[in-house]
């Protein structure tokens, strides 16, 4: 049976999950750290936690449940200041972004906890090119069909997201042309990317608890879609954006997701149909091909627009219930037109004038 909390915290409680590399101080090559700075933030009183994640070169920083996405900031900040501070003790630094630049997931060691390694075992390749990081958001909702309604209505927003996010141009030391090139390897695991259409909390359920009988999953957690429920936490769990660099961001995407939801919620679910798999799956490629520059399909279906347009609207859309959040000038970080990959294209450019490529856009 899957243990559900849903309506355990108010509705829209928020929590976010940062995935920050670990490099080397010297090389800013990524390198196995996470055990060393887990070792020494333990036992601080921390507003949140430092874990570990699949690969020892990568470490998940979570608050605690919120109420607003300000409080998301102030607490990512410090973990992040403390993660620093704990990797310097130990020679090395942190790094935030989707992608790093050119260290290689061959290089890269698995954390060595069976969990990992049995999953490892399980996916082979799969799982080893994961080194990837990304922003994830959870919303706590009050029921477990209000779980699935809010992600269908969400659902054809979120390529949006994941335009405005894009922040993983490099892959293996290469600039592919993808903004963001963690979209794509993500989609190597199983049920990975888009969610299947079901017709409710209930049938998507009895599909996993099937799966579980017959030997297929151990639980649910091992979903890695770009939304999902999360009964465990009673939220829903949005997972499509990259790992932004500025912390700032991060806590603007989470307060951009928890308007959205509100907006939806109090424009009634009761209405909402499923939303096209199709057109889903064509937004997603354009916006991790293309970031802010993407022709996506605007969710009514009828008429393509640049994602960068469907920012701005998207941020219009959200205005007033960021207001009653309290969130407006978190929501002012992002403009729509550029994005941390731009970013990163635009020291390449710089770097390539003093022939110090890598080592200048990591400074």
């Amino acid at each position: 049976m899957i243990a559900e909390r849903f309506g355990s915290t108010p509705p829209l409680t928020l929590g976010v999950e940062e995935e920050i590399m670990i490099l080397d101080a010297q090389t800013h090559e990524q390198v196995a750290g996470v055990a060393e700075i887990t070792s020494r933030l333990d036992g601080r009183g921390l507003p949140g936690s430092v874990k570990t994640e699949l690969h020892a070169s990568i470490a998940e920083l979570n608050t605690p449940p919120l109420a607003a996405p300000a409080e998301a900031l102030h607490a990512l900040t410090a973990l992040r200041h403390a993660a620093a501070d704990a990797a310097g003790q130990a020679g090395l630094t942190i790094a935030a972004g989707g992608c790093h630049p050119f260290s290689r997931w061959q290089t890269q060691p698995i954390v060595k906890e069976e969990r990992y390694v049995t999953f490892v075992g399980w996916a082979g390749v799969s799982a080893r090119r994961q080194t990837v990081q990304g922003l994830h958001v959870h919303l706590s909702v009050p029921s477990a069909e209000a779980c699935w309604l809010l992600l269908e209505a969400m659902l054809p927003w979120l390529p949006v997201v994941l335009a405005l996010s894009a922040n993983s141009p490099w892959l293996d030391g290469e600039l592919t042309g993808f903004a963001s090139n963690r979209a794509g390897v993500l989609t190597d695991l199983p049920r990975a990317g888009t969610p299947p259409e079901f017709s409710s909390y209930s049938d998507w359920k009895r599909w996993v608890e099937r799966l579980v009988r017959i030997g297929v999953l151990e639980d649910e957690t091992r979903i890695w879609w770009d939304v999902r429920p999360a009964p465990k936490f009673g939220t829903l769990e949005i997972r499509v954006a990259d790992q932004p660099t500025d912390v700032r961001r991060s806590a603007a995407f989470a307060a951009l997701l928890q308007a959205l939801a509100d907006t939806l919620v109090r424009n009634a679910l009761d209405d909402v149909r499923p939303a096209p798999r199709g057109d889903y799956n064509q937004n997603r490629w354009a916006a991790a091909r293309f970031g802010a520059d993407a022709q996506l399909i605007h969710p009514d279906g009828e008429r393509m627009v640049r994602a960068a347009e469907l920012g701005r609207e998207l941020l219009e859309l959200v205005g007033p219930s960021a207001e009653r959040l309290g969130s407006s000038d978190l929501l002012g970080v992002l403009d729509p037109e550029h994005t941390e990959a731009d970013l990163q294209a635009r020291w390449q450019t710089a770097a390539e004038a003093t022939g110090d490529l890598v080592t200048r856009s990591l400074a």
